[in-house]
């Protein structure tokens, strides 16, 4: 029988279970594509549970334990004293989420001696060392779509905070105050303004039909272009680089997977091509942005505001310069573990590891790498052209 390690985030600091806001969630049928919700065989939790935290486990211990299998959980991840660092030595199945990363470096796939699956409870396995898992023959899966509406909708949350300038008039609230040309010295409309979305897989095209309706101008980038009746149906300006898109915009949202041509892509050469005072918003990875180039582009003006959801590494240390940088609207990288979104990467997660125990074929929508080779989601998004 395998051992199985499961990294995810601590606990909320009042305790757990918590108590929850709403008595339900709602009960979807698929995805906006057609796409199939994860089915697993069966589940063990209620949808609504807080499931990403260490108590919750993904709700995968009852399965496991009847079925054999040792579970270890954990949330201490960092450095060589740490659970995850002792307990990987003998794993057979690693899951981890983006939000939380065990991150799978090649040496620490070295240790791994047993390892044959990293499963991302989530979207995104850059945590994972792709091209060694591709040289030791390990799977790689993640439960795609489970959560690309809600960082779609984050990403429109952001992107208003910034344009409209919500922190600071919050903060002004917060503060007792009520000087209202303070507040709207920096608030803008997003009506009318150039919006470049950077990828349009599924989180992409998500933001794009949703800010649509605000009456924007949008254009975008990408390996693999939209059809021509999405262009027209949204009004899309297709550009062949970033390069190219960036000249022309206020506002960059960001959905591109972290690769060696995206890895610090935002840099200061880049950041000077675009329009003094444009926005960006960067739910995808944070290594896409050098993150001092962005401080500077804050402090110059250059940029009149950065949001995202994501860092490097996380979690970020309190020093990180993001976390008080000027106009910034960070967030924690919670975009995509909401409520209804733990529900469906858990089920996913546990459809991946029924398939994987009983000797099935893993849907190839959720695979990354298998058989040495990208595969899948993979083949589309990490495979170079």
């Amino acid at each position: 029988m395998a051992k199985v390690l499961v990294v995810l985030y601590p606990d909320p600091v009042d305790g757990f279970p918590p108590t929850y806001a709403r008595d339900t969630i709602p009960e979807l049928t698929a995805y906006p594509n057609g796409q199939t919700l994860p089915s697993p065989r069966a589940i063990d939790f209620t949808p609504g549970e807080l499931l990403g935290s260490v108590s919750g486990e993904l709700g995968l211990r009852k399965y496991l334990e009847e079925n054999g299998h040792e579970l270890v959980v954990t949330s201490d991840k960092d450095g060589e004293d740490s659970v995850f660092e002792r307990e990987l030595v003998d794993a057979e199945v690693i899951i981890s989420q983006p939000f939380w990363p065990g991150y799978l470096t090649p040496e620490r796939i070295a240790k791994a001696k047993n390892l044959k699956i990293a499963i991302t409870a989530g979207i995104g396995s850059d945590h994972v060392d792709l091209k060694t898992a591709i040289e030791r023959g390990i799977t790689v899966a993640e439960v795609t779509y489970s959560n690309s509406i809600a960082v779609a909708e984050h990403t429109v949350m952001q992107v208003l905070a910034l344009v409209r300038d919500f922190v600071r008039q919050h903060d002004i609230v917060r503060e007792g105050g009520w000087n209202i040309a303070d507040a709207v010295q920096r608030s803008y409309d997003l009506e009318g303004l150039d919006v470049g979305v950077f990828a349009a897989g599924r989180i992409g095209r998500a933001v794009i039909e949703r800010l649509a309706p605000f009456g924007v101008k949008l254009g975008y980038t990408d390996r693999h272009r939209l059809p021509a009746e999405v262009e027209e149906q949204y009004g899309l300006t297709f550009h062949e680089s970033i390069q190219d898109l960036v000249r022309s915009i206020d506002v960059l949202t960001v959905h591109a997977p972290l690769t060696d041509e995206t890895h610090g892509l935002l840099n200061d050469e880049l950041l000077a091509t675009f329009r003094r005072g444009a926005y960006i918003v960067n739910p995808a990875r944070g290594a896409i942005a050098d993150r001092d180039a962005i401080v500077r582009a804050l402090e110059s003006g250059q940029l009149a505001g950065y949001a995202g959801d994501v860092w490097f590494p996380q979690p970020a240390p309190a020093d990180h310069p993001w976390r008080t940088m000027p106009n910034n609207a960070m967030t924690t990288h919670t975009s995509g573990t909401s409520l209804p979104s733990q529900a469906k990467y858990a089920a996913g997660t546990r459809e991946i590891l029924e398939a994987y125990f009983e000797g099935r074929e893993i849907r190839s929508e959720y695979l990354i790498v298998d058989g040495g080779a990208y595969a899948g989601t993979g083949a589309h998004s990490y495979a170079k052209k």
